[in-house]
């Protein structure tokens, strides 16, 4: 399954929102440099979709805020 994000780095708090049924806007407090914001991006979003995922691949969008990931 893919999912669309739009991810906003250095916010004030960490929340998500569901857009649509595969895509998501998510906030996070970690800051944009060295992966930080794409590690608690996706670790929001596994809490938030509750399913049992053995990995959450970041296809597209590492350096960007628009982001395609893969659950499998």
């Amino acid at each position: 399954m893919f999912y669309k994000l739009k991810v906003h780095a250095d916010a004030k708090e960490n929340k998500i929102i569901k857009k649509g049924p595969d895509s998501f806007e998510i906030w996070i407090k970690a800051p944009a440099e060295r992966g930080r914001a794409n590690a608690a991006a996706l670790g929001l979003l596994a809490a938030e979709i509750h399913t049992e995922c053995k990995r959450i691949l970041l296809v597209k969008g590492a350096h960007g805020p628009a982001k395609i990931v893969r659950i499998i």
